[in-house]
């Protein structure tokens, strides 16, 4: 293969989402010849920007997996169930952590391999604290002294509502046939969050997990734990920040364990309109592969999606075990609805509930609205799989 091919990427604009795959194109073009030129936009653009309109641009795009019903009803991307991938597809399957590549088949095809693992996990401090609280009792006694935050900015508080929703045994539906969640279920959810909300910083409704990890990391800070916040392993290495921030399975309300977390991350997509369909295939592939991912993209600061990362020793030993310490959280966590008009829902639902956290409103309202706009992004759309 010559040098001729040059493919264009887009990705998401933070250590973790852009230095891994920058560090991989390199080797990547040592080996084929194939030059990639990463870009990258912000982490408020990732939610909302158009992947239709990224995929006239870009070769290869990073997306997250609530977009999925949306971009297969814009014919957008390249499907990457192929014939001739079939080992690496079952491969890349059963090497996924938790339900992240299950969190890309929709419609019956896969739109995107997983390249990067995330749920809601626990973020703690060690210096201030012998270890991460493991119950929900145990967060609001220090939340009440003064001692957490959470990331509560649109749309982690939604992620946190379906978090504890789901950790509660009454997890969100992802399908028009129910309500998003009952009533009664709601409202248990929700007093969760708002009690919570209530005790720590209301700064925190207009905070993003990395803000928050930004103020953890801080020598000086008194946050003992953010209980429900995004993992970020770039805060469990040593000298990315002033004080190091290890990452632990999240606290549980009842006997459940540490499950339902809402699942994040993010994967790797192929654009229906690039010139070079075998060359972006290919990388994909090898960018979720065992190789990149437990080497390279590792040790570049990524967060893989791959298990053979999150079991490797080395990886673990320069994250605080950042893997190990939250795998059970992955393993347990709940993945989003996909359907398109799902991200419409998304943004009114968390602008919903951080109203009501604002102004005091009856919990039994919120869920009925809740409800309410759940239905009607159904049925402007009518779009379900």
């Amino acid at each position: 293969m010559t040098g001729s091919v040059s493919l264009r990427g887009m990705t998401w604009s933070h250590p973790r989402g852009y230095d891994p795959l920058v560090a991989c194109s390199a080797l990547w073009k040592e080996r084929t010849g194939v030059d990639v030129h990463w870009d990258r936009r912000s982490l408020q653009d990732f939610e909302s920007m158009s992947v239709q309109l990224l995929a006239s641009r870009y070769d290869l795009i990073v997306i997250d997996h609530p977009h999925v019903g949306q971009i297969t009803d814009e014919n957008c991307l390249l499907p990457l169930d192929r014939p001739d991938r079939e080992l690496q597809r079952r491969a890349a399957a059963d090497a996924s952590v938790g339900p992240s590549y299950r969190s890309y088949l929709w419609a019956e095809r896969l739109w995107a391999l997983p390249i990067d693992a995330a749920a809601q996990v626990q973020a703690w401090r060690p210096d201030l604290v012998g270890e991460p609280p493991a119950t929900w009792s145990e967060v609001m006694r220090l939340a009440r002294a003064g001692s957490v935050m959470c990331p509560l900015r649109p749309p982690q508080s939604l992620m946190t509502f379906f978090t504890l929703a789901a950790n509660l045994g009454t997890p969100c539906m992802v399908e028009p046939t129910d309500p998003l969640i009952g009533r009664n279920e709601g409202i248990a959810a929700y007093r969760l969050l708002s009690d919570l909300a209530a005790a720590i910083d209301p700064a925190c409704l207009a905070m993003d997990p990395i803000a928050v990890l930004e103020v953890m990391a801080r020598a000086r800070s008194r946050i003992v734990c953010a209980p429900l916040i995004y993992g970020y392993v770039s805060y469990a290495r040593d000298g990315f920040r002033e004080t190091v921030v290890r990452f632990a399975d999240i606290p549980s309300v009842g006997d459940s364990g540490p499950v339902g977390s809402t699942l994040g991350g993010t994967g790797i997509a192929v654009s229906a309109r690039t010139r070079f369909p075998s060359e972006s295939v290919s990388l994909a592939y090898w960018l979720a592969g065992e190789e990149a991912q437990a080497g390279p993209y590792a040790a570049a600061g990524g967060q893989p999606a791959n298990v053979a990362a999150w079991q490797d020793g080395t990886v673990n030993a320069l994250t605080h075990d950042f893997y190990r310490c939250t795998r059970r959280t992955l393993d347990g966590a709940w993945i989003r609805p996909r359907y398109n008009g799902y991200m419409r829902f998304q943004e009114a639902a968390s602008v919903a509930i951080n109203d009501a956290l604002r102004h005091g409103r009856d919990a039994a309202d919120l869920v009925d609205q809740l409800n309410r706009l759940f239905a009607d992004s159904f049925a402007r759309n009518g779009s379900v799989n």
